[in-house]
């Protein structure tokens, strides 16, 4: 059975573990990009392109990580049946 998110399962977790938890909140101080580009975000100051890329640069391993797991909490229940 082949879906869209079949390339997911061949990531390695460590992978993704790695990424979330490097790139995620990179650089540490003063203030993590990821927090600075949500602020703006919420504060309606995310104009710049480079700050658009920077959010999805440094979201991107958290949602990949969010993916992975509910990919494979899908499959377990799946696999039950």
């Amino acid at each position: 059975m082949s879906t869209p998110l079949k390339w997911l399962d061949s990531v390695p977790w460590s992978i993704v573990v790695i990424a979330a938890l490097v790139l995620g909140p990179a650089p540490f101080a003063p203030e993590p990009h990821l927090v600075q580009k949500l602020r703006m975000l919420a504060a309606g100051t995310l104009h710049r392109p480079i700050d658009i890329f920077d959010l999805f640069y440094h979201a991107t391993p958290i949602l990949l990580l969010i993916l992975k797991t509910l990919r494979a909490l899908q499959l377990k229940i799946y696999s039950r049946r």
